[in-house]
């Protein structure tokens, strides 16, 4: 700093002498500029202030490159240049920056990454721009969940996309009034827990099995799994008929009921919703209760896992007067709007 001003002192103080006397006095600091350049190598380093007094002086008087010894002329025209961009840049820098993103559009990116891990930036940027919203991509991308690895479903999804191919069968006890035991088979589907099939026998066979199951899901629209415990009544038959239909057979872990907790969970309501009320006399009145059962769980029960919606899913009724349906002698009742 103490430099430049001195430069700047001796330039004003040089208006006031005599040409003859700036002449020599120019011609004593090239022969010194010629002594050092012997000694000192070839490429010197310039200081920011340096440049710019080069560049200014240019600016002010361009014949001055003529006078230059330590440095090419290309350089100080290219140091012009580069201030030239510097100083335009500046002066069209914006002012003040991006707009703020409010915080309930912050909080919408967020919770749309988080509920959708397979989109991307593009992908909730569109979905943003149909709902209204006045924002840029990148600023999505800003804003979205930041995940360590690459996109991933959860296992609430996947078990949910793979649920309507799966089906899941029992046997459970039921006394009669003569104290003799008769054989409930339950098949049900995971997709919306619903039941596909009772079935009632005194002697529960491989045959009698597999003809339950060729009756329940037929030939066409027919389960990929099938999940069941290792009952000793499944026999060969019974996995050969799975086989020939194209269902393949998984069978529980030994002592594992949790692993069939759909089916299991299915024949604990059938006993506190309707067996456990009623005494059952016979094969074929129960196999009447249990059709009957079925329609009410398939069509008119509510379920907490699918969001208090039946199997069947019920429509909803805002019009017309609650009359209550008796079903199972009054058991239960169905309510809709007559």
């Amino acid at each position: 700093m103490r430099e430049s001003c001195k430069l700047v002192l001796l330039a004003l103080v040089g208006l006031f002498r005599s040409r003859a006397l700036l002449l020599a006095e120019i011609l004593v600091l090239r022969h010194q500029l010629n002594i050092q350049r012997r000694r000192l190598p070839k490429r010197y380093a310039f200081g920011v202030k340096d440049r710019l007094i080069f560049a200014v002086l240019y600016w002010l008087a361009p014949t001055v490159i003529n006078a230059l010894a330590i440095v090419k002329p290309e350089t100080v025209i290219k140091w012009h240049r580069a201030g030239f961009k510097s100083f335009w840049r500046w002066k069209s820098r914006r002012g003040g920056g991006r707009p703020v993103v409010p915080l309930e559009t912050r909080q919408l990116v967020r919770a749309m990454s988080i509920e959708n891990p397979l989109w991307g930036a593009p992908r909730i940027h569109g979905e943003l721009l149909k709902l209204g919203f006045d924002i840029g991509q990148t600023s999505v991308a800003k804003y979205m969940v930041r995940r360590k690895g690459p996109p991933s479903q959860g296992w609430k999804t996947f078990l949910h996309n793979h649920a309507d191919g799966i089906a899941a069968m029992d046997l459970f006890v039921v006394p009669t009034i003569s104290f003799r035991l008769l054989y409930g088979l339950l098949i049900m589907g995971h997709g919306r827990r619903h039941i596909l099939w009772f079935g009632v026998t005194a002697h529960p066979t491989a045959e009698w099995i597999a003809n339950q199951i060729t009756e329940a899901c037929g030939w066409e629209q027919v389960p990929r799994y099938l999940v069941r415990d290792r009952d000793g009544a499944y026999g060969e038959i019974f996995i050969r008929r799975l086989r020939s239909m194209g269902i393949r057979d998984r069978p529980t872990s030994p002592r594992s009921p949790w692993q069939n907790g759909y089916c299991e969970r299915l024949i604990g309501s059938i006993r506190r919703d309707c067996l456990d009320h009623v005494v059952v006399f016979g094969e074929r009145y129960l196999r009447h209760l249990l059709r009957s059962y079925a329609n009410y769980y398939n069509q008119n029960r509510t379920h907490l896992s699918l969001n208090k919606d039946t199997p069947a899913s019920r429509v909803i009724q805002n019009v017309g007067r609650i009359q209550p349906l008796p079903i199972l002698g009054g058991l239960h009742h169905r309510y809709a709007r007559i």
